[in-house]
């Protein structure tokens, strides 16, 4: 991706909320911000974005493309971050500007990664995103980590913290020791600290979706602003008294929603 491009970045799924801008190529310049978010997402966003646009003195007409967390991540955060990117590539300029939706769990283990990299430590060739689902659930990914980046081994899905091992077991090698990394580790320390591996904490963020970006733009990622979706994984946001007395929880595969 040239460093002439020109990316809007938001992050949302937690409750940190984050904003970059830049190409997303290595070393190139990037503007980036990081506060709370959650509930204060819906009215500090825009500004934020503006602020930044005026710091990089870029007009928004200007952007190339617009890049959005889609998750799974929080509901309300998902929804705020669609919706300010398809506004805003609408607004950009006539015609409007491409959406580049990108998972959640994805951009989480490229921050650990990079943080990993970026400390002079080996990257092991496994990272396992894994995020605060709350209702004793946490979201879960696996992505292998070689030279071509990272690649999905499984889609995203709901987990019961007491059936991470099993689930890992059943995708990975037995002799595997991957990195863990999210914030689930922190939500649920004592039913996941023997979870074999590595263990770190990460969120996913924007200055993560920029340095996607690039390769998910060249593959054909990137959409029209009306076909932007959230991925919300989860169907539900409370759980049935049944489900609060004990039943157990089954993962469920990742679907879009729109």
């Amino acid at each position: 991706m040239p460093e002439t491009t020109r990316l809007l970045a938001i992050e949302t799924s937690t409750d940190t909320l984050s904003v970059a801008l830049g190409s997303g190529a290595p070393g190139s310049a990037m503007w980036q911000h990081s506060g709370p978010g959650a509930a204060q997402a819906s009215a500090t966003l825009l500004p934020l974005v503006r602020d930044l646009l005026n710091q990089a003195g870029w007009p928004l007409s200007s952007l190339d493309a617009v890049v959005f967390g889609r998750g799974p991540g929080s509901f309300t955060g998902l929804r705020t971050a669609c919706a300010v990117a398809q506004g805003l590539a609408y607004g950009a300029r006539q015609g409007g500007i491409p959406v580049l939706p990108v998972d959640t769990l994805l951009a989480l283990a490229e921050e650990a990664r990079h943080d990993l990299e970026q400390r002079g430590g080996p990257v092991p060739g496994t990272i396992v995103a894994l995020l605060d689902a709350r209702m004793s659930e946490l979201y879960v990914a696996p992505y292998t980590c070689g030279a071509n980046g990272l690649r999905a081994l499984a889609p995203a899905r709901l987990c019961a913290p007491t059936d991470l091992t099993t689930y890992l077991n059943s995708i990975l090698p037995t002799d595997a020791a991957p990195l863990l990394a999210g914030n689930a580790l922190q939500a649920y320390p004592d039913i996941l600290a023997d979870v074999r591996g590595l263990h770190a904490s990460a969120l996913p963020t924007a200055s993560a979706l920029l340095r996607l970006a690039p390769s998910l733009l060249a593959s054909g990622g990137a959409v029209t602003a009306q076909d932007a979706l959230p991925l919300y994984v989860r169907d539900k946001v409370a759980k049935t008294t049944a489900e609060r007395e004990g039943q157990g929880t089954t993962l469920r595969s990742a679907e879009a929603t729109p």
